[in-house]
């Protein structure tokens, strides 16, 4: 297998390649002054199987992705594994008002539209938003969820070791945080939230927290609100000590620095499923590679 990556996910791209014993694909990429983008793949790809590493944090970053993707079936591989370790407009599933476009819907058609090679192709989604996004794929390529478990849990084992509480920010994650407090051993825990006069407040926690280290877990982080909401109602519950894990870290802006602001965290801890997170770490944001998750996804491993 000849593994490619987008210029965003190099470190990532070589990280897969190495981990799987891959080889090295080779891509000419260069800007024309308008800015539109030059591709050429140099690597001979006919009748080879290849592996192409490329997230859509941005929508440039999407079409780049999108483009080289029809390259590689256009110069003859024989099969196409996208792995796309973060999907943007995740949260955008569905539609919430009239008129609102579902972009995770489109997203996935446009991946669909990519031609499919002989042997077939498949899409890796890594710990989507919703279980739902994989449907939205239509045609010959076959999305399959990979999840980050594995290196989660290796996150908050580090941190924690078994003297934990295993939290989550609102509902919608309790199914999430319950599945990896149980392969913990752990409690889980998991605040209420209701709407007073148009804003949202945590009502309760629902379990004992006081003198605990809590470990806060969410699929993403973007401005941290949430993020920093949940971690003051456990800190008001009594907790010792919080730390945060997420699988995708998009931390726009300065979203990093106002949850170190806050004072409520002690560790922030990521995986490098968005370039944004390896740009940021440092000794309060760690980064965790799900490279060799994805390297054993490629080839097939559960």
């Amino acid at each position: 297998m000849i593994a490619f990556h987008t210029r965003s996910y190099a470190r990532l791209g070589e990280a897969v390649r190495r981990a799987g014993g891959l080889d090295r694909g080779e891509v000419e990429v260069s800007a024309f002054p308008d800015g539109e983008l030059y591709q050429r793949v140099l690597s001979r790809v006919a009748g080879e199987d290849a592996a192409l590493v490329g997230g859509t944090p941005t929508d440039a970053d999407t079409l780049e992705l999108y483009d080289l993707a029809c390259g590689l079936v256009e110069a003859g591989a024989r099969s196409l594994q996208l792995v796309i370790p973060f999907f943007g407009y995740a949260t955008m599933e569905r539609a919430s008002a009239p008129g609102e476009v579902v972009t995770a819907k489109t997203r996935a058609r446009l991946f669909s539209s990519i031609p499919v090679p002989g042997s077939g192709s498949r899409a890796l989604l890594v710990d989507l938003h919703t279980e739902g996004i994989p449907y939205y794929f239509e045609g010959g390529i076959r999305p399959v969820h990979v999840y980050a478990k594995p290196v989660i849990l290796d996150i908050v084992r580090a941190l924690a070791g078994g003297d934990l509480v295993l939290a989550c920010t609102d509902a919608g994650r309790a199914k999430w945080v319950e599945s990896l407090a149980n392969d913990l051993g752990v409690t889980a825990s998991f605040v209420f939230k209701r709407r007073i006069e148009g804003r949202t407040e945590v009502a309760a926690v629902s379990a004992q927290v006081e003198g605990r280290h809590v470990v806060i877990y969410d699929d993403m982080i973007r401005t941290g609100g949430s993020l920093v909401a949940a971690a003051r109602a456990y800190q008001k519950a009594g907790a010792r000590r919080i730390s945060a894990v997420a699988t995708h870290g998009v931390l726009p802006g300065d979203a990093l620095a106002r949850l170190r602001a806050s004072g409520l965290f002690d560790r922030v801890v990521v995986t490098d499923s968005h370039p944004r997170a390896l740009e940021l770490q440092d000794d309060f944001l760690g980064v965790q590679t799900i490279a060799g998750l994805l390297a054993d996804a490629l080839r097939g491993k559960p």
